[in-house]
């Protein structure tokens, strides 16, 4: 085999910011932030969400919503539901181009 072509095992202690919970493993990832437990130095990985906090995994409904999703979404839903009041039906648009045609014949 070759030596050295495989990346460093580190340990590291993953941070879900979202509830708090931490899991501690060995990654290839490193960190600029340290924390000492129990005379082992980790590397500190913060993430978003994880098992602790995904609702898949917990059964609860908590929304994390980062990216404004939902609002935009209700928004794209109203502008569409606003144009759609205003918009004609093609069957009102045969009906009006018929009697257009009828009073441009007479």
């Amino acid at each position: 085999m070759k030596k050295n072509i495989h990346p460093s095992v580190n340990p590291v202690v993953f941070i879900d910011t979202s509830c708090g919970a931490e899991f501690f493993t060995t990654s290839t990832l490193k960190s600029d932030k340290t924390r000492v437990v129990d005379g082992v130095t980790y590397f500190e990985i913060t993430m978003e969400i994880s098992s602790a906090s995904h609702p898949f995994f917990t059964g609860k409904q908590v929304l994390v919503d980062t990216a404004r999703r939902v609002e935009k979404f209700k928004e794209k839903m109203g502008k569409q539901a606003a144009v759609a009041g205003v918009r004609k039906g093609k069957k009102a648009k045969s009906v009006a181009r018929a009697a257009k045609k009828e009073t441009s014949e007479k």
